[in-house]
């Protein structure tokens, strides 16, 4: 009997010993992620032309703090590892580089800009890092089969500038055009989709000017502008650039029906700056609740934004739309790790950004849900429109696909 209870105990015990092999076994990391952390890199222009944007980074890194106090994401701490790129591709790459291959981080998250992503992304996808949620819209970003480690987050720039030329022939179908675009890949991906949005009615479009991000001002492309007679003006810049062409129109009295990309619609980085009686009537889309509009105070993914700054955010503005936006794109990634569970492999994290099902952050507009597939790799493709009036955006119209048909 002795023996026999002596050889079921060492039976039991070896069950035990591989169903606890078997639960180590489950768990699967690659660089950047261990039992109790999760390293995750990003760049952010903090100064240079578009330092504008380096609150996204701010907050991001503090809705991961945010994670932390309350215990992390499956009982793992987040390392937010986040370097100053100027908006400079050399840079860009330099800083990369530091994270993947100094830092160690599991995941490259929500880099900005167009010129910065497109320095770093073959060197991300030969390195099979993940180059996740980038900061910008250009359309080339969802394309799963050549770039499979690079996925975008918010609406493309094509989709956006889609929307705006089939509301100008239809509210406006003689109006004549001119626009201004920043010359790099995020200007020019956005004047495609214009042109392409107007289709056989392009000859609408009358002027074309171009500026660089080095310019100190673009006062001098406004002018010339106005000289051609447009009653319409598109304004294809970052913030700096936006808010100094919104006072420049002011100040030589040209009053055109005024469209601004959705990256410069920032009630407190762009309009306040360049004056709210400047910027009036001015239309956007929007695909994010706007912080300043009291008819989301009673909305609870608002109440849960506006708690987050409170206690861990304070210095982050409301009313500023890049603040709402690094709250969103941290709490996807937030939602894709917490999908990972213990496999924290640079492929599962790819996956389950791929697997999203009709997700809301607490800051996107009723309506507005993110979807990604193995051959979808744009999450938002839903707008609404809206004007400036006061000092707030409101919206009108409908939510709006902007899916680009290829």
């Amino acid at each position: 009997m002795l023996s026999t209870r002596l050889s079921t105990a060492a039976f039991a015990a070896v069950i035990a010993f591989a169903a606890s092999g078997s639960a180590l076994a489950q768990k699967k990391y690659d660089t950047g992620a261990t039992d109790t952390e999760i390293k995750i890199g990003n760049i952010m222009p903090y100064s240079g032309p578009a330092s504008a944007y380096g609150v996204i980074g701010k907050t991001e890194e503090a809705y991961f703090k945010m994670i932390n106090a309350n215990g992390g994401i499956n009982g793992r701490k987040i390392n937010f590892v986040t370097y100053d790129d100027g908006y400079s591709p050399p840079k860009a790459v330099e800083q990369v580089r530091k994270l993947v291959e100094s830092d160690e981080v599991l995941v490259v998250f929500n880099p900005l800009g167009t010129p910065s992503n497109t320095a770093i992304q073959k060197y991300l996808n030969a390195k099979k890092v993940p180059q996740l949620f980038v900061a910008t819209g250009a359309t080339k970003w969802n394309d799963p089969k050549g770039f499979p480690w690079t996925m975008g987050w918010q609406p493309s720039y094509q989709s956006e500038a889609q929307i705006y030329a089939k509301y100008l022939i239809k509210e406006k179908p003689n109006a004549k055009v001119a626009i201004l675009y920043q010359n790099d890949d995020f200007g020019k991906d956005y004047l495609k989709g214009l042109k392409d949005g107007f289709g056989a009615k392009a000859s609408m479009i009358v002027a074309e000017e171009s500026y660089e991000t080095s310019e100190p001002t673009i006062d001098s492309h406004i002018v010339k502008l106005k000289a051609t007679g447009a009653d319409t003006f598109i304004n294809i810049a970052t913030p700096k650039f936006a808010a100094q062409a919104i006072k420049k129109i002011a100040e030589i009295d040209w009053k055109p029906l005024h469209l601004l990309t959705n990256v410069s619609a920032s009630v407190g980085g762009v309009m306040k700056p360049a004056g709210y009686e400047n910027s009036q009537g001015i239309i956007s889309a929007a695909y994010a609740k706007d912080g300043a509009d009291p008819q989301w105070d009673n909305d609870p993914g608002m109440k849960k934004f506006l708690a987050f700054l409170e206690k861990h955010h304070p210095e982050g503005n409301k009313i500023d739309g890049s603040v709402v936006y690094g709250y969103g794109a941290a709490q996807t990634l937030a939602k894709v790790l917490e999908m990972c569970g213990d496999n924290l492999t640079r492929e599962n994290v790819m996956k389950q950004a791929a697997s999203l099902k009709d997700f809301e952050p607490d800051t996107l507009l009723p309506g507005v849900k993110i979807n990604t597939s193995a051959s979808d790799f744009a999450p938002i493709s839903q707008l609404q429109l809206m004007r400036f009036k006061g000092e707030k955006w409101e919206l009108f119209g409908e939510i709006m696909s902007g899916d680009v048909s290829n």
